[in-house]
């Protein structure tokens, strides 16, 4: 009989359901969405899969316990009690990271060192080791998660986090997470036929990840990951899950992606950059200024994160640029506006309230997705 692995999938904040919409769709089992993460169950293949098609999530985590802990004693108790032999080889390293939120252990490098310590006993015991463990063979990253003395000890197997896409080794000045873009696509609701603008595209994430799913083309399909070291997912897996992904590649779609920057620079790195990710043909990129911008196009979807104080410009530059945009951005069917932005005086710059507004994080940064039009209204 197959094992079932319980999984953690770590997100940005407010990405939580899209995250569970994705994993369900992958076939993963008992699918629950809680605050910056959504917990999953599945096959070694769902770990794999998860880890090759998510858009959304930043990592992909083994769940080895989940205890509660008020004390050292607590959290050494409930580590060493863990069957640390049915994950690790005897020469695995395992360093170990993680953070405390609200918590009565609140010392993250005690904590370390504790769950180091304990891991180690355990190991020790179940391979008769009796001196310091080799650690010289595949990376086990152990990462724990002490929320309101719940304690989670997971192991990563992505690695590199999933917004690491392979395609960005260039970026403009302030680069959008590849996952967050992928967000705002979704929000948007981006398909196979859509046209996608980008009014301040910079170095291009957001049409890319446009492009990438509406061509229905895994996210990571061209890297790798940590937990192909190990025993516990087969290497038959990783190779069929792979040739699964390509084959729902769509061939048969209509995407057209464009964007617009002042910065001719910049513009050429988002064309290296679509080249890199295999969209270039499906994205054009064009120099044009907010204050230039129109819609000749009788259906659209624009979808831009507009430079802010807190990124590239001044407060007050800012302001200028949301108000040329209000000014710019024509309301009418069939064209929908989607904007990220920081600033509380977004829509009052703009000139108008958004039909809907969604709570998003840019990485630290607490912002708002202000949604314009895009369906008729009833008269």
């Amino acid at each position: 009989m197959e094992y079932n692995y319980k999984c953690v999938a770590p997100c940005l904040m407010g990405v939580e359901r899209l995250v569970a919409n994705e994993l369900k769709f992958m076939g993963a089992q008992n699918v629950c969405a809680d605050n910056g993460r959504v917990f999953f169950e599945g096959g070694a293949e769902i770990i794999a899969r998860a880890n090759i098609r998510c858009r959304v999530a930043e990592r992909i985590l083994l769940l080895c316990a989940r205890f509660d802990a008020r004390s050292f004693e607590d959290l050494f108790n409930g580590v060493r009690s863990i069957d640390w032999g049915a994950f690790l080889p005897m020469n695995a390293q395992f360093p170990v990271t993680g953070s405390c939120l609200s918590s009565q252990l609140k010392s993250v490098s005690d904590c370390q060192g504790i769950i180091k310590k304990a891991a180690a006993e355990a190991l020790k015991a179940k391979y008769g080791v009796k001196s310091m463990l080799p650690e010289t063979g595949a990376l086990y990253k152990i990462r724990f998660l002490i929320l309101k003395d719940n304690v989670c000890i997971m192991l990563d197997t992505t690695g590199e986090p999933l917004h690491k896409r392979g395609y960005r080794a260039n970026s403009g000045g302030a680069p959008m997470k590849e996952t967050l873009a992928a967000s705002l696509c979704q929000i948007a609701g981006v398909r196979k036929d859509h046209i996608v603008i980008d009014p301040c595209c910079g170095s291009g994430t957001i049409l890319i990840e446009a492009a990438l799913s509406a061509l229905n083309i895994a996210p990571g399909i061209n890297r790798s990951f940590v937990c192909e070291d190990w025993p516990i997912i087969p290497q038959g897996i990783w190779e069929n899950e792979r040739n699964e992904a390509k084959k729902i590649v769509r061939t048969d779609c209509g995407f057209h992606g464009i964007g617009y920057d002042i910065d001719d620079e910049v513009l050429e790195t988002a064309r290296e950059n679509a080249v890199k990710a295999g969209v270039d043909d499906r994205i054009e990129f064009r120099h044009r200024d907010i204050h230039e911008f129109s819609l000749d196009l009788p259906r659209a979807t624009v979808i831009c994160n507009p430079p802010y104080g807190e990124r590239l410009l001044d407060i007050s530059d800012a302001h200028e640029i949301y108000t040329a945009m209000g000014e710019r951005f024509e309301l009418r069917d069939g064209i929908s506006y989607n904007i990220i932005c920081p600033d509380d005086d977004f829509e009052r710059c703009f000139k108008r309230r958004a039909d809907k507004r969604r709570k998003l994080y840019n990485g630290m940064i607490s912002c708002q997705l202000y949604m314009y039009g895009g369906r008729s209204k009833k008269k």
